[in-house]
């Protein structure tokens, strides 16, 4: 069981979002949130502290009275749960929820300890919060996403729970769940953050490594389709780049065809004396670029894969809102890290390498397809007869579509601020957006990867080299004809590859 202790990484984050674990709250957590709410408690009488006792925003300068003060904090969770768009789906929801947790638990926001309890309560029993898609800039961090998760635990607003969209207020009365405690700036202290836009993006980066090792299998298998020598994989010509995201692809690629029978050693070929009164090679000295250059294009893919979850999970368990409070210094500091440039030019990263990946993929097919290129197989590796049947060639159509509007939607949200909020705001990070865009070039990405895939098992059945391939290759085999037999409709059985 996962415990929240104010650090978590990518490896908590798949228990809890794939494995279904419940996650626990350490006892210092409790401690420390508990400490942190009575100081600010205590030094916000007779101060002014933004969003405790002001306005928000570009109405910081209007002084809010005692009195008012807990209103303060339930009309800034109402006025901004104005998200419209489609639902973000519950498992980047809960995220979210998880990544938004983490921060609190760390102390610096000053929230009361309601806050941790019941947003464990809802991670652990699956109830989710409904959250629109559009309506965060990402520079007061996620303001109008996190509003409709704080409206949930206030026990306002809608959730989904075993599959259906109810309104909180009957969830919590059938799970017997009470509504946290608003007393000081629990309002601002779950709206001013980060904490979507970098649980939609872990939920990015598991993804991306999975379609990685989909990618890898790929263009192993097409190696072996197409018998290619073996040297452009190498380990000595690999380590002669110093990236390391190459070095592992190759050594992946190569643990992937170490028992094929297909690929073949150069020096048995070409390097012999049998081929001197040869002037014109029937078949090519090298292989297309797409086959031989594989380890070059995914390498940096990796490397940069690496560098976003780094980024991701160093914001997860950092302070992202403001102001912070430090019980250890005894002072409140107003400042901006709710800003969420870090995550904005990282999905913005991924989603480029991300959309090579899908390019990549689709030129492979491509070579599959266009019996002129390969040499070996039917026009689109047709395995019925050629005229009446078309073989992959209405899904080909597919995958160029798709991965068209990756390159269409791989642009940088990053440059794209607009000032709002009376010019408050007046530069902002995008970061939701960005993480919402990455987060559909992936899922086109999946469409694009499985036609490959479908097209790579074809291949192997029409040259009948089933058991001639790699051990790892005919697991992809077994695994993608059990969801695609011959006679099924290829269209549906994409949908179904990429569930």
């Amino acid at each position: 069981m996962p415990e929240i202790k104010g650090k978590l990484g990518i490896a908590e984050f798949y228990s809890v979002l794939f494995d279904g674990k419940h996650i626990s709250v350490a006892d210092e957590v409790i401690n420390t949130v508990q400490n942190s709410f009575d100081f600010l408690k205590e030094f916000s009488k007779n101060k002014i502290i933004y969003g405790v006792n002001t306005g928000f925003g570009p109405m910081a300068q209007y002084k809010i009275k005692d009195s008012q003060t807990v209103q303060l904090q339930y009309n800034l969770i109402r006025s901004h749960a104005s998200g419209t768009g489609n639902p973000i789906p519950p498992q980047y929801v809960k995220s979210a929820m998880l990544a938004r947790l983490n921060t609190l638990s760390l102390g610096n926001s000053g929230v009361h300890v309601s806050v941790i309890e019941t947003m464990t309560t809802l991670i652990n029993k699956d109830i989710t919060p409904l959250i629109y898609e559009h309506g965060g800039v990402g520079a007061s961090g996620d303001l109008v996403q996190l509003a409709h998760l704080a409206l949930v635990l206030i026990g306002e607003g809608e959730v989904f729970y075993k599959g259906e969209r109810k309104n909180t207020a009957e969830v919590f009365e059938q799970e017997g769940i009470k509504p946290i405690q608003v007393e000081l700036r629990e309002g601002l202290g779950l709206i001013n953050g980060t904490s979507v836009m970098t649980g939609i993006g872990v939920v990015n980066t598991i993804y991306t490594r999975r379609l990685l090792e989909w990618m890898i299998a790929c263009s192993s298998a097409i190696n072996e389709i197409m018998q290619a020598y073996d040297d452009h994989l190498s380990e000595a010509l690999n380590l002669t780049k110093k990236h390391m995201g190459q070095r592992e692809i190759a050594r992946s690629m190569r643990s992937h065809l170490k028992d094929s029978s297909l690929t073949r050693k150069r020096e048995h070929h070409l390097y012999t004396d049998t081929n001197g009164g040869v002037s014109v090679f029937e078949e090519k000295v090298q292989e297309y670029y797409s086959i031989r250059c594989v380890p070059q294009i995914l390498g940096p893919i990796l490397d940069t894969l690496n560098d976003v979850e780094r980024i991701l999970i160093e914001e997860v368990n950092s302070a992202n809102d403001n102001p912070i409070v430090d019980v250890e210094k005894k002072n409140v500091y107003h400042g901006g890290n709710f800003h969420g440039d870090y995550v904005s030019l990282e999905m913005d990263k991924l989603k480029i390498v991300v959309t090579k990946m899908s390019m990549l993929a689709e030129r492979q097919l491509n070579y599959l397809l266009n019996s002129k290129l390969n040499d070996i197989l039917p026009p689109f590796v047709n395995l019925g007869t050629l005229g009446l049947n078309f073989g992959m060639q209405g899904v080909q159509f597919t995958a160029t579509s798709t991965t068209a509007e990756n390159q269409m939607l791989s642009n940088p949200m990053y440059v794209h601020s607009i000032p709002n909020n009376n010019d408050n705001q007046d530069i902002v990070s995008m970061g939701t957006n960005a993480a919402l865009i990455t987060k559909k070039v992936i899922e086109n990405a999946f469409e694009v990867i499985a036609i490959e895939m479908i097209t790579v098992v074809q291949a192997i059945e029409y040259l009948g080299v089933q058991e001639k391939v790699s051990s790892k290759t005919k697991s992809m085999y077994d695994a993608v004809r059990k969801i695609v037999p011959r006679s099924k409709r290829i269209l549906l059985c994409i949908r179904m590859l990429t569930k």
